[in-house]
């Protein structure tokens, strides 16, 4: 069994321990020498102001920011298996501003709003930054933008007007013609460009994570690992939650249990797990590198439905992930998923295309990560148990930069408090519920069938899709 992976509950079963030539199955930014040793579990019964259920940026942001906001409150964390093991340690490490997964999704769905949620995603984004150099988390936290790219004529004109819509709301961007584009990074399928400066950070997820654990505790906060929640009770003026080691009676509780199934069990069905499948290289030599171009380090993303995006590590290697998203009957998230030697050759024959001067190169991590997607690709908010509990999650790829903003509103939430944040219609909003199987399954495979005739046909939605965009119903690589 990969040592990533808890011995007990989801993801439990063991699998291949290599990749693509001979790649390691755990991820890139777990396989490091400066992995704090686990925590140890909760032993007994007690008592807390605040219990923050998962071990996530969703989690230790709200310990951390409650205790900075009063740091008499005693906070206990609770994390089933080990920090940053999920999705806060297997995403590609791209911190974005975006609260809405990207300017479209946001004109559909908050239009009214949008000038607000683009402000606050940026302010978001800033006060990551200055947490991160406050407190000395070593991350890797560099803001280095993003620039989309297009590979196929089609996607040319998506990214002008994508420019328009943006530069109308008052956003930073750069459209950047063939010529230019490929002055930034050096690939042969590069046809045009969107350059955003400011609206991307790249970072090393875990030590971000860990990082915040480690800051939260400094704080006052207690974490455990290895402490699964099993049932949240409601118990008068306070909550009792039950875990196979004690039990914690509370005032409050944040859950941020992200792709996993919520103790808070009518969140379930708004939520369902896809699996996104990565690669990184070995680190790539100083000629390598030169053939890249790449002088900015940007992260890096495609224009299509189904994308990748990728990056330079601080450690030089490329890490290139996503294209092929995976749903898997009755939302299984049985390790055996997080292996697919198809998808896993496919990435990286779409690496050395991008890369021809890459063509022979190694791969040393090759792994995989559960997302938590929601109808609308963006994150919601649920109240339970008279206020005392407060549960967020759907970030759908993107909460490595929106769990802070998640935890903030969950705690404004909490205390009762009406701010800027929770009067915003996407707080306030829930998306559309995911319907049970076999249901599930038959409408997300043929969500991702007709995406990818969507990418064979310019770019055209068809019936399908339009009809899930009627409904405001969708899926998301």
């Amino acid at each position: 069994m990969s040592p990533e992976f808890p011995a007990t509950g989801p993801l439990a079963m063991g699998f291949p321990p290599t990749g693509p030539s001979g790649g390691r199955t755990v991820p890139l930014w777990l396989d490091d020498p400066a992995r704090p040793a686990a925590r140890p579990a909760l032993d007994g019964d007690g008592e807390a102001d605040l219990v923050v259920v998962g071990g996530g940026l969703t989690g230790l942001w709200a310990a951390l920011s409650a205790l900075e906001t009063d740091p008499g409150r005693d906070v206990v964390v609770l994390e089933a298996a080990r920090l940053g093991w999920a999705a806060s340690g297997r995403n590609g490490g791209f911190c974005a501003a975006s609260l809405t997964h990207g300017l479209a999704n946001g004109q559909r769905r908050w239009p009214r709003e949008l000038p607000t949620l683009l402000r606050m995603g940026a302010e978001n984004l800033d006060e990551i930054e200055e947490t991160v150099a406050r407190l000395g988390i070593d991350a890797d936290f560099r803001r280095t933008g993003e620039l989309t790219v297009a590979v196929e004529p089609w996607q040319v004109e998506a990214l002008r007007g994508t420019c328009t819509l943006a530069r109308g709301l008052g956003e930073e961007v750069q459209f950047l013609d063939e010529a230019g584009v490929r002055a930034r990074v050096h690939s042969p399928t590069y046809l045009a460009g969107l350059w955003a400066p400011r609206s991307t950070a790249l970072v090393n997820p875990a030590r971000l994570t860990w990082g915040l654990a480690a800051a939260a505790e400094r704080a006052g906060a207690r974490v455990h690992e290895g402490t699964r929640v099993q049932a949240i009770q409601d118990d008068g003026d306070r909550v009792v939650l039950v875990t196979g080691s004690g039990r914690l009676r509370a005032r409050r509780v944040v859950v941020g249990t992200n792709v996993f199934p919520s103790p808070l069990r009518r969140v379930r069905p708004f939520v369902v797990p896809v699996w996104d499948h990565v690669l990184a290289t070995r680190p790539l030599t100083r000629q390598e590198r030169a053939g890249l171009g790449w002088a900015g380090e940007e992260g890096v993303a495609d224009a299509g439905n189904r994308f990748h995006y990728y990056r330079l590590t601080a450690d030089h290697r490329l890490l290139w992930g996503g294209y092929d998203a995976h749903y898997y009957f009755g939302s299984d998230l049985r390790a055996r998923r997080s292996r697919h030697p198809v998808t896993e050759a496919r990435l990286a024959r779409h690496l050395r295309r991008t890369f021809p001067g890459l063509a022979q190169v190694e791969f040393s991590h090759v792994w995989s990560g559960a997302i938590d997607t929601s109808t609308r690709f963006a994150p919601f908010w649920e109240r339970a148990m008279g206020g005392k509990v407060v549960a967020v999650q759907g970030y759908t790829g993107l909460g490595v930069g929106s769990s802070r903003f998640g935890a903030l509103v969950a705690l404004d939430l909490l205390d009762g408090r009406e701010t800027a944040r929770t009067r915003l219609d996407l707080v306030r909003s829930r998306p559309v519920p995911f319907p049970p199987e076999p249901l599930r399954w038959a409408a997300i495979q043929a969500t991702r069938r007709a995406s990818a005739t969507a990418d064979r046909n310019q770019g055209r939605r068809g019936p399908w899709l339009r009809t899930l965009d009627a409904l405001g119903l969708g899926f998301d690589s």
